[in-house]
Order: structure tokens, then sequence, then C-alpha cells
């Protein structure tokens, strides 16, 4: 078990490097494969959900190398996954076992999947439903892993209205979709992050997003040609949030975060934390396989408390913790409208946030679909807790960027499923000063 102990830092400071963005990392791989001919992929996030991902790929018959800090993606085209039957073990990565269901549904083989036990316990209902429609036989005790599907062999288009916004299951939907004949539809009531849509539509797949009836509606054509492509992948957004909220709520911090993702579907972080008054500046904004990205230039900052609304959370769905960090140190109280989805991500984090901030003498509660904070006004906390992580990648990283600003050490237990998503943490957070100690002893009781 790996313990990381967060000490109270002097400031922040420098150029932090952010590995690539984990939701693209996912989709270049899986959509490579469906392509005819050799993709590369560069600036790929190597992390252990990344590599369940493109293990899984192997696994399946693909042929994926690294040449020169470059990945090489031999795709054979739509369904030549075709014959397959074995087990796919995707650890602790919902993303890739979401979309990679949703891969395995519309083509002729058979997969039984599996995870760790953070990804076990995680709902696989909201892929099973419209899945199924598709063809595929679907089996699962629970609605959770193991979950073993055999598909289609002649695949449905299918026609899918969600009650939630999740690019998830929506990739999970248009990715089966792919090897159908006719139009398969999908309907949101919020639009959620659209990378899948933008990468298919760059590979030569038909597919359009409209307003429909109150919803939106996402439309492609089954059966494209995917042509083989040079993925650059930007860097990613949820990961630099940490380093951006440790440099506002640290004293005399300045930090630069360059390359870094600015679609607008996945930055309501940075709308939420410039609200609050948080100095971001942003530069050299330019456009990269069809997606925005840019620098960030980021000053320590007073912040004041607002009130989020609902409608952003699917923007930045997995920044909450890390923003609740932030309002902590706000002044005044902040709400966090529209955040139910929390409750189902590697644990509970309404749950998980609302306790340790208490814990931390910080005022906080919940809702079924709200957290409020009363921050406190840019005062230390007093720290001196330890924190299991409970294997939540996000919860590990928040509360250690809280302890740059606590008189006495943070702990974290179980840091080690930090991994999953940013590998280098420890090494860029003590670059730019922030005071980080690897540790295997524990607070005494």
């Amino acid at each position: 078990m790996t313990i990381i102990k967060s000490y109270k830092s002097l400031s922040l400071n420098g150029e932090i490097l952010i590995p690539g963005d984990k939701s693209i990392s996912h989709r270049s791989l899986i959509l490579s494969s469906c392509a005819i001919g050799m993709s590369t992929i560069s600036n790929l996030l190597e992390s252990e959900d990344v590599f369940s991902t493109l293990n899984a790929l192997k696994t399946l018959g693909v042929k994926i190398k690294k040449h020169n800090q470059v990945w090489n993606v031999y795709g054979n085209g739509l369904g030549s996954i075709a014959g397959f039957k074995g087990q796919l073990n995707l650890g602790n990565s919902g993303t890739g076992v979401r979309l990679l269901m949703g891969l395995i549904s519309g083509c002729d083989c058979e997969a039984t999947f599996v995870g760790d036990e953070s990804l076990s316990k995680r709902p696989m209902k909201r892929v099973i439903e419209p899945l199924m429609q598709s063809g595929a036989q679907i089996e699962s005790e629970e609605n959770s892993l193991p979950v073993t599907i055999k598909g289609s062999k002649i695949p449905l288009p299918i026609n899918f209205s969600s009650n939630m916004s999740s690019a998830q299951v929506k990739s999970a939907v248009l990715i089966s979709g792919l090897t159908s004949s006719g139009r398969t539809n999908y309907y949101e009531p919020i639009l959620s992050r659209d990378h899948t849509e933008r990468m298919l539509e760059f590979m030569g797949a038909k597919i359009k997003t409209s307003s429909c009836e109150g919803k939106w509606k996402i439309s492609m054509a089954g059966l494209p040609t995917l042509k083989s492509v040079d993925f650059k992948i930007p860097n990613d957004p949820s990961s630099a949030s940490f380093p951006i909220v440790s440099a506002l709520i640290t004293p005399n911090s300045q930090i630069m975060i360059k390359e870094v993702l600015m679609n607008k579907l996945r930055i309501g972080f940075i709308k939420t934390l410039l609200e609050m008054g948080g100095k971001i500046d942003v530069v050299n904004e330019k456009y990269s396989n069809g997606e925005k990205i840019a620098d960030l230039i980021v000053k320590s900052s007073k912040l004041n408390a607002i009130n989020v609304p609902a409608n952003r959370s699917p923007s930045m769905i997995d920044e909450y913790p890390i923003l609740s960090v932030a309002a902590s140190f706000a002044k005044g109280k902040t709400t966090f409208n529209g955040v139910e989805e929390l409750k189902y991500k590697e644990t509970n984090r309404i749950a998980e946030v609302v306790d340790n901030l208490n814990r931390l003498g910080i005022a906080a509660s919940s809702t079924q679909n709200k957290i409020i904070i009363t921050g406190n006004n840019h005062k230390v906390v007093k720290g001196g807790i330890e924190i299991d992580s409970k294997l939540d990648h996000r919860i590990a990283m928040s509360f250690l960027c809280m302890g740059f600003c606590s008189s006495q050490p943070i702990i974290i237990k179980r840091a080690q499923t930090i991994q999953t998503s940013f590998p280098n943490f420890l090494e860029s957070m003590k670059k730019i000063g922030g005071n980080l100690i690897k540790s295997n002893q524990r607070l005494p009781k």
C-alpha cells in the first residue's frame, strides 16, 4: 500500500507537465482499432486505466506497438474481432469497460468483462440497457461486473433516449452502432463530452448533433469506412485541475500549464473557478485534431463562494472533489447543484468529500443532488488526519492538494490509485514546490 503525506507548502511556481487526456486516450486506441490501416498516437496517457484498455484490445487480437514514444495501432476495420471468445480484465477503468462493451455488442464474438474491487461495484445497467437493442445477449447477475456479452451477428441500430447525460453510455452506443447497417440515434438531456463524436467525424464517419424536442440528438450512419489517422492527444484538463486549484489556494504562487484541452464540454471547472475570482489566464489558443487547446497561467487568488448551476455538471463531473477543496478556502457558502452522478464513481464522492472536509474542520453537507460548503475565508486548515482513498484517484489527489494549505500533514492511504490517471503526479507537484512525501508510516492512533 502506498502512503503519501502532504505538508504545508510555501508557494507553487514554474511550469508543470500534465499527462495526455484520459478520455481521448481511451477513445483513440479503440477507434484506431476499428479503422483500416495504421494509426499513430502521440502523448498517449500511459496510466493503468489506459493500459487496461490497450491490453484488452491486444487480447482481442489488435496489434499495438510503441516506437519512439509514439504508439502505432494496426486497425483491420469494423468487425475484425469477430470470433473472439474469452475474458477481458479492465482493472479500474470505467471508461474502458463501458466503451469496449459497445464494441463487443456490435461484433460476432463473446467476452466476459471483469475488473478490480472498485470497478466491480460500479453500475453497468445504464450501458447494458441500450446495448441490448443491438441484438446482443448480455448476462449480469446484479447489473455489475462480471458482465458477459455475446455480440450480435447482424447488429441492429440503437435508438435510445437517456434520462441522464453520460459520455460513456453515449460512446458505447455509438461504437456499437458502427457495425449496424442503419442509423444509430442517441438522445441526452444535457450535452455530455463529445470526444467520440469529434473523433469519429475526424476519421470519416457521418455523425450529426442537433437539438430535438428538449434533448440533444446524436445521429450516426452505420458501416462507415474509418480512415487511419495521426492523433496527438492534448493534455488532460481533469489532471490540470489539481495544480490549478493548488496554485489558486497556495499564497505567492504562479504556474503555467501548456497545451491543455479546452473543449467547452470539459472546462466547466475553469468557468467556475473564474466566477469565484480565480486568476486564470488562457493564452496561445489553437486547434489540434479538431480539439481546442491552450496554455494556462494560474496565480494565487482570493476566492469567493458561488452557486454553481446543475446544468454545468456534465462538463465538470470529475472535478467536483478538487472544486470542493477550492470552495473550502473561499469566502462564503458555495453550493454545487446537480451532483447526484458523483455517487456512482469510483466511490460515493459526495459522501467522501463531505465526510473528509468535516474531519478537517470545514463545514460541509449534502442532499441527494447538492454539496454545500462554507469556506474558511483563506485560512490554513488544521490537517493532521489520515484519509483512505478507497481506490478513488480523484479523492486521493484532491486531499493531497488540500495538504499544501494545512498546518499539519494530510496523509492519504492507498495512494497508488493515482497511477490510474496521473502517473507522475507526485514528481510533477514536487517540482513546482508541492511538499509531498511518500511514506510507509501512519499517524499514531
